[in-house]
C-alpha cells in the first residue's frame, strides 16, 4: 500500500488530512466507499435524502484517472444502504 492509499483508510471523504480527530463522529450516519481511487473511506450520508442516496455522487479527488479537477463516481449498492461502490470517474 502506498502511502496516498495508508492517509486514506479509516478517514471521512471531505476532512481535512491534519484533522486531529479524522474519523467518524457520532450522531452521523456514514456509507463506506467501495474500490476506486477513495475505497475505504467514509461518506457521510447524514443529510442526504433518501432520493439523493438513490443517486450516487460524483466526489471530487485528485486520485481518480482526471487527477486535479476530476471526480469519482459511486453509486449505492442495491440492498446495502452502507455501501457505494465505484463506477468510474470523469473530468
Amino acid at each position: 500500500m502506498d502511502r496516498d492509499e495508508e492517509l486514506l483508510r479509516g478517514r471521512v471523504y471531505g476532512q481535512d488530512h491534519d484533522d486531529p480527530r479524522p474519523g467518524p463522529r457520532p450522531g452521523r450516519v456514514y456509507a463506506e466507499l467501495v474500490g476506486g481511487p477513495l475505497d475505504g473511506l467514509l461518506f457521510d450520508v447524514t443529510d442526504r435524502t433518501p432520493e439523493q442516496r438513490a443517486a450516487g455522487v460524483a466526489l471530487e479527488t485528485e486520485l481518480g484517472r482526471y487527477g486535479a479537477g476530476g471526480r469519482s463516481l459511486y453509486d449505492p449498492r442495491p440492498g446495502d444502504a452502507g455501501h457505494f461502490d465505484w463506477s468510474g470517474d470523469t473530468p
